[in-house]
């Protein structure tokens, strides 16, 4: 099968698109977890040099957002590496959301939160908290990108 080469291009747009949607997503389930908004507090903290929940609340949800929707494009430029060495499939899917997850867990436990010398027990939550998260974002993230890619893949 040939394709455009416009194809994968405009599947790193599904990526960021569908990076809007999975962003909302994620935002529901922070709503419900006891430190769910606290990672982009963390993150305003963190560029403001102020302690958590004293960062400029407009930008936490800046940075949050900006984050996740680059993300996607992330996700979708990983994607077609995975699938140019393991094909179109379900593997390469899996692939690059293990290693998205390990990315986005990793940089934000092992960069950002050390930053903001929250108590331990306090680290353990936020990190709990951000895993679950991450792991809405990226499933929300996978099911939109596939649709997405298949109506691209079909036409």
């Amino acid at each position: 099968m040939v394709e455009s080469a416009f194809v994968p291009p405009l599947r790193i747009v599904v990526g960021v698109l569908a990076a809007i949607i999975a962003t909302g997503a994620m935002d529901v389930t922070m709503a419900r977890l006891p430190e769910g908004r606290t990672p982009p507090a963390v993150a305003a903290a963190v560029l403001t040099s102020r302690r958590v929940g004293e960062g400029p609340t407009l930008l936490a949800t800046v940075v949050h957002y900006a984050a996740g929707w680059l993300t996607g494009g992330l996700f979708v430029t990983g994607l077609l590496f995975a699938e140019a060495a393991l094909g179109r499939s379900p593997v390469a899917y899996l692939t690059t959301v293990a290693l998205m997850l390990v990315l986005m867990v990793g940089f934000f436990t092992g960069v950002v939160l050390p930053r903001v010398g929250l108590p331990r027990q306090r680290v353990r939550a936020v990190v709990r908290d951000w895993i679950v998260s991450a792991a809405v974002y990226l499933t929300a993230l996978v099911v939109l990108v596939w649709v997405g890619s298949s109506a691209l893949l079909t036409v």
